[in-house]
């Protein structure tokens, strides 16, 4: 039998519980199983809960319905491989050299980044697995392996008892057989695929890109289950590969082919495949009474494919849209009964806070010899707190992404409080805009709030030049001056 306590993360992931650690019930000396579920690209704007009349996700509104909804959630990066080494090891991306996605070595080098997460670095699955879990990482990894890179760590060394992923990682994987609807999606795809495959490193299973998520799913339910089988609790992530181009939903969910029909069909498609994992906590009585799920999504929506509702920016960019996430979070059980089915628009905190706080409720001890920079936001994730710690947010642009459609988008970025700063690394095109009037950062108000925004430029260059940053700054710095300010 499994042990039945569970805290899931869905796609922004966070979360933390009260006790489980502290709670009366019979469940209160177990410790919570935590599966954390990231979703690929998914934009602010591409959920019901937040704005969304077309899509079909019924599952995912259910679990909002009955859980909380988080307004200001945030990435530390607003592209994917950065994005993810925040939210493993609950520090700011560029302390590892890694600020846009992982590509091959020569691209790699060009843009001064390093081809994999560094072995040393901590990770909230060796947290985890200290404190007794059974871990294991299910989907997309996209943080070393792949292209022409063989020579790094396996996804298991980083503290994860097994690993399933597709083409962006290394161990056992899942490749995709194309039909190929609209190559130009992304062409290289099919060819990444044929390179992974040729990499070796884990046994390679192929299988057509709309049973991805299925698949995902399966293999989890079965980490569950071999959990079980140890008499441990359980940390899992499950990292699907939707809703990133190319879409390939089943036949019967493609519509007219176009890319609006195809990206609705693969969030509708999504929805069910992680339905039938709700379900299966929910159906279950030990397990329904003891989960908490967490979800969110790695970084803004993609250019033409789906949306980031009213706000500005899209992937790649530091404007709100490429930044800000949806997340959910559903523990029944814990949560306030006033507080299930409500939406939380004050707490402002972000992935890196997730390490911390699944150590926290995993009874981690894991602040000794590391200088995490996130905090315990678990009073906040279930309903026990309106607001985390006060801090301040920072960002530094993909070094290869200065600018979409000609534009030069700025390359750094503060939030404090309600203010957000914008800037070039020169400290010029200084931008502020008050969050809590402007959230469609269409205001610029430095001119007239000059302290203000002396004040966080300082912080800011003050974090560019001193936070601990891995990065080659010749190389990132070329890379930032490569189109003159043009909005």
């Amino acid at each position: 039998m499994v042990k039945k306590t569970i805290v899931v993360i869905l796609g922004l992931g966070l979360l933390a519980l009260e006790s489980c650690m502290g709670v009366s019930g019979k469940h209160t000396e177990q410790k919570p199983n935590i599966l954390f579920i990231l979703i690929d690209d998914m934009g602010y704007g591409d959920l019901p809960g937040y704005g969304n009349t077309e899509v079909s996700t019924p599952h995912m509104n259910k679990l909002a319905a009955e859980g909380l909804s988080f307004k200001q959630f945030y990435v530390n990066s607003p592209i994917c491989s950065p994005s993810r080494v925040s939210f493993m090891t609950g520090q700011y991306p560029s302390r590892w050299g890694i600020t846009s996605y992982i590509h091959d070595r020569r691209s790699n080098m060009e843009r001064g980044m390093k081809n994999s997460l560094d072995i040393q670095a901590p990770t909230v699955a060796r947290a985890m697995k200290k404190a007794g879990y059974y871990t294991a990482h299910i989907g997309k990894w996209h943080m070393g392996g792949g292209r022409d890179i063989a020579d790094v760590p396996l996804i298991t060394d980083y503290g994860f008892d097994e690993s399933v992923t597709q083409f962006e990682g290394l161990g056992e994987r899942y490749l995709a057989k194309f039909e190929t609807l609209e190559l130009g999606d992304d062409p290289e795809r099919p060819d990444l695929e044929s390179q992974s495959a040729r990499l070796g490193k884990g046994d390679i299973h192929w299988i057509k890109r709309e049973n991805f998520t299925r698949v995902f799913v399966d293999r989890v339910i079965q980490a569950i289950k071999n959990a079980g089988e140890e008499g441990k609790p359980f940390y899992i992530n499950l990292w699907p590969d939707d809703i990133h181009t190319p879409l390939e939903p089943p036949k019967d969910l493609r519509g007219d082919a176009s890319r609006k029909a195809r990206f609705l069909g693969v969030m509708q498609e999504m929805d069910t495949q992680l339905g039938r994992l709700f379900d299966f906590i929910k159906n279950d009585p030990e397990l329904s009474e003891n989960t908490l799920i967490v979800l969110t999504s790695d970084n803004g929506p993609d250019v033409g494919v789906n949306k980031a509702g009213h706000l500005r920016g899209n992937k790649t960019q530091l404007y709100e849209g490429g930044v800000r996430e949806p997340m959910i979070t559903w523990f029944p059980r814990v949560m306030p009964a006033e507080k299930q089915g409500s939406v939380n628009s004050k707490a402002v905190f972000s992935a890196i806070d997730m390490l911390p706080s699944f150590a926290k409720i995993g009874g981690v001890a894991y602040g000794e010899g590391l200088q995490i920079d996130g905090t315990d936001v678990s009073e906040v994730l279930l309903g026990k707190a309106a607001q985390a710690e006060q801090k301040a947010l920072f960002w530094i642009r993909p070094p290869d992404r200065p600018g979409l459609f000609g534009k030069n988008d700025p390359d750094l970025a503060v939030r404090e409080g309600k203010y957000k700063l914008v800037m070039d690394v020169d400290g010029s095109n200084v931008r502020l805009y008050d969050l809590s009037a402007d959230e469609e950062e269409s205001v610029d108000i430095a001119d007239r709030n000059r302290e203000k925004a002396d004040a966080l430029k300082g912080k800011l260059l003050d974090w560019y030049n001193h936070y601990p940053h891995d990065i080659d700054r010749e190389i990132y710095e070329r890379h930032c001056d490569r189109y003159s300010y043009d909005e």
